[in-house]
C-alpha cells in the first residue's frame, strides 16, 4: 500500500524537527568547549565533506547553472542564520534560542510581501506586533527593559532562517537533489563564513586553531570528536529530510505549522539535559511569541494559496 505524500510529508517533517531539537542540545554542549565562530564553520564544512564524499562515491556534478544564485542565496541565508544562533545559544537557554530562532514563519509571510508581491494579510501584522511584545517580555523585567544584544541577534536568527527556508522551498522545486542541494549549500556557507571567523578572531587566531586542531588527541577530546560526529549526522537528516518534505508538499504553508514541533521537543530536552527557570515574564513572552507564530502560519495556511505558488511558477529559480 502506498503512502499519501501528504502524511510522508508530515513524518519526514517531524523527523527534521526531532533532529534539529538535538542540533540544539548538541551545540549548546559544544559551546563551551569550540567558539562560536568555529563551530559555526564545522557545523558547515562536516556535513559537507560527508554529502561530498558519499557524492564522490555515487555520481557527482556542479550545481545546474540555474540553480546557482538561489543555492549561493541560501548559502548565505543559513551561514548568517546559525551563526547568530550559535552566538545566542551560547548567551542564552535552550528554549529561548529556539524560540527567537522559531519566528522564521512569521518573517516569510514578510518576505513574501517584499519579493513576492503577496498582500501582507491582517494576521501577520498582528502576529508581528504580539511577536515583538514577547520578545520585550523575553528579556525578564521589563520595568528596566534594555534591548538586550543576544536577544537581539537570536532574532536576527529567525530573520535568516526565513531567508534559508524560501529559498530551500524554491530549491526543491529544482532538479538537484536534496543530498546535491545541501551538499554545495553546507560548502559554499563554511566557506562564506570562515574569513569572518577569521577576522574577528584575529587577536587570538593562533592561540584558537591551535586549541582546536594541532593540540587536538584524541584520548583527551573524544567526547568533543564524538558530540561533532552526532552534530553532522544530525544536521544531515535535518536539511534532507525537510528538503524531502518540501518536494512533496505543493507549498512550504502546508507543512509549516509542524516547524513548531521543535519547540516542543526542545523543552524536553531542556527539562532532562538543564536546569533553567524562567521567570513569569519570560514564560508570557514565549507563550506570546509562540502563539502569534502559530496564528500567523495558520490563518495563511487558509488563504488561497497561490498568490505565490503562481509568482514562483512565474519567476525562474534564477531571479532571487
Amino acid at each position: 500500500m502506498q503512502i499519501n505524500p501528504g502524511y510522508r510529508a508530515v513524518g519526514l517533517m517531524l523527523s527534521s524537527t526531532l533532529s534539529l531539537s538535538i542540533t540544539g542540545v548538541l551545540t549548546k554542549l559544544l559551546a563551551s568547549d569550540v567558539s562560536p565562530g568555529n563551530l559555526t564553520v564545522l557545523r558547515f564544512l562536516l556535513p559537507a565533506a560527508v554529502l561530498l564524499l558519499f557524492l564522490a562515491l555515487t555520481s557527482i556534478r556542479l550545481p545546474p547553472k540555474g540553480m546557482r544564485r538561489i543555492l549561493v542565496f541560501r548559502a548565505l541565508s543559513i551561514g548568517a542564520c546559525q551563526l547568530c544562533f550559535i552566538y545566542a545559544i551560547d548567551k542564552l537557554s535552550l528554549v529561548e534560542s529556539v524560540v527567537l530562532f522559531g519566528t522564521g514563519p512569521l518573517f516569510i509571510m514578510l518576505f513574501e510581501t517584499l519579493f513576492f508581491g503577496v498582500r501582507l494579510s491582517f494576521s501577520t501584522i498582528v502576529s508581528f506586533v504580539v511577536t515583538s511584545i514577547g520578545v520585550v517580555l523575553l528579556a525578564g523585567d521589563i520595568s528596566g527593559f534594555t534591548a538586550k544584544p543576544e536577544i537581539l541577534i537570536g532574532l536576527l536568527a529567525g530573520v535568516f532562517n526565513a531567508g534559508s527556508q524560501l529559498s530551500l522551498h524554491r530549491a526543491s522545486k529544482g532538479s538537484m537533489s536534496g543530498i546535491e542541494n545541501n551538499a554545495w549549500a553546507f560548502l559554499l556557507a563554511g566557506l562564506s563564513i570562515a574569513p569572518i571567523v577569521m577576522v574577528t578572531s584575529v587577536g587570538a587566531l593562533g592561540d584558537v586553531w591551535r586549541l582546536n586542531v594541532t593540540s587536538w588527541d584524541i584520548a583527551r577530546h573524544w567526547e568533543t570528536i564524538l558530540l561533532l560526529a552526532l552534530l553532522t549526522m544530525m544536521i544531515i537528516n535535518t536539511q534532507t529530510s525537510r528538503y524531502k518534505a518540501y518536494q512533496l508538499a505543493p507549498t512550504s504553508s502546508q507543512i509549516a505549522p509542524l516547524i513548531y514541533s521543535n519547540l516542543i521537543f526542545t523543552a524536553v530536552w531542556q527539562l532532562v539535559f538543564f536546569d533553567v527557570v524562567f521567570n513569569q515574564y519570560q514564560v508570557g513572552g514565549i507563550l506570546l511569541i509562540v502563539c502569534a507564530n502559530v496564528m500567523c502560519t495558520l490563518c495563511n495556511h487558509r488563504r488561497p494559496v497561490n498568490n505565490l505558488a503562481t509568482n514562483i511558477r512565474k519567476r525562474p529559480l534564477s531571479s532571487i
